[in-house]
């Protein structure tokens, strides 16, 4: 393992004023949001969709440093031929791929799920690296409810989350580090932030034991928010003041950065909060992105799979691209929203 040519990628994904998009989805999750935007969900029509995004020059070189692929896109090729990790590499942005295969329950613990894929790992990293990843993604679901999330859930999953980033680290690849305690549940701020803690807390354990380097990963974790069903508002500033106090706790200064996921949180809110953040300053580590649906989400709906469109869906995420890169140096307002709109 060359551990500075690592933290030259992970540096490079964490760069301030770029952030990472997150074009990662499962056919099952794609097919969810094109069902939303009545577009039939084809090898074609994916394709098509992703390429406007990879196409989108001004958001693509300004405002993201990297992609995360799935399986089936790190593969294709563009309408006319260019493979589609080319079209990322000629914007100056890293390829990556998310190597987990999704979640299944996790035995003796109802409702509880432990992610799955460390099998034939190696395998499939020494290929990707080949096909030009450069980083990798590994995401694993913690939930919140009355008896859960138990101490077994956290240990299995905090174990599989080092085992993938020790697997990638020694096939060259940096591993984004991703335990999302999720916020579909009726628990408030606090519950969520002992629940996070608990969950960081345990994964550092585990990349510290299966010597895992710090320097060589970046790290994905959820904010600290209220359930979705709990109908509590809070305010942005507590979000971001709870979450960076948190993120002091339990990070080491080692970490290259640190790249948020949006989890089901609006576009504007992902955004609010991430600036929020990063006017507190003063921080060991760049905070930046790495939205899936808050990045693509206005796009999606805007190309609604028609090629008139293409141009129009380009503008919107460019918009997006840019509002989030604003915020990953505290530089956001939401009246550029308005004017934008």
């Amino acid at each position: 393992m060359n551990l500075s040519d690592l933290n030259k990628v992970a540096l490079a994904m964490v760069t301030p004023g770029k952030g990472i998009l997150a074009a990662d989805e499962s056919s099952g999750t794609i097919k969810k949001r094109f069902d939303a935007i009545k577009v039939e969900s084809t090898e074609d029509s994916r394709r098509d969709y992703r390429e406007m995004l990879f196409r989108s020059s001004e958001a693509m070189s300004r405002y993201i440093s990297a992609v995360i692929l799935y399986d089936e896109t790190i593969w294709q090729n563009a309408r006319d031929g260019t493979p589609l990790i080319k079209l990322i590499e000629q914007a100056g942005a890293i390829v990556g791929i998310k190597v987990d295969e999704g979640t299944q329950p996790l035995s003796a613990c109802p409702g509880e799920l432990v992610t799955v894929g460390l099998d034939k790992l190696a395998e499939r990293l020494k290929k990707y690296f080949e096909r030009g990843a450069r980083f990798a993604k590994w995401r694993a679901v913690i939930d919140i409810g009355p008896e859960i999330p138990s101490a077994t859930s956290i240990h299995v999953n905090a174990h599989a989350l080092a085992r993938y980033a020790a697997l990638c680290q020694a096939a060259q690849i940096v591993p984004i580090v991703e335990p999302e305690v999720l916020m579909d549940g009726d628990h408030d701020i606090d519950r969520c932030l002992e629940v996070t803690e608990r969950v960081l807390n345990h994964t550092f354990q585990e990349l510290r034991l299966q010597r895992v380097a710090l320097e060589g990963m970046v790290l994905k974790p959820n904010m600290i928010v209220p359930g979705k069903k709990s109908g509590k508002q809070v305010s942005v500033d507590e979000v971001a003041e709870k979450t960076v106090k948190l993120l002091k706790r339990c990070v080491p200064a080692a970490v290259p950065g640190i790249a948020f996921l949006s989890g089901g949180q609006s576009d504007e809110e992902a955004t609010a909060h991430l600036d929020a953040m990063n006017r507190i300053g003063g921080l060991p580590w760049p905070l930046t992105f790495s939205y899936g649906r808050a990045l693509q989400a206005a796009p999606q709906k805007t190309w609604s799979g028609k090629p008139e469109n293409v141009a129009a869906g380009q503008r919107a995420f460019t918009h997006r691209a840019r509002m989030n890169a604003l915020a990953s140096k505290g530089e956001w307002m939401a009246d550029l929203e308005k004017k934008a709109a």
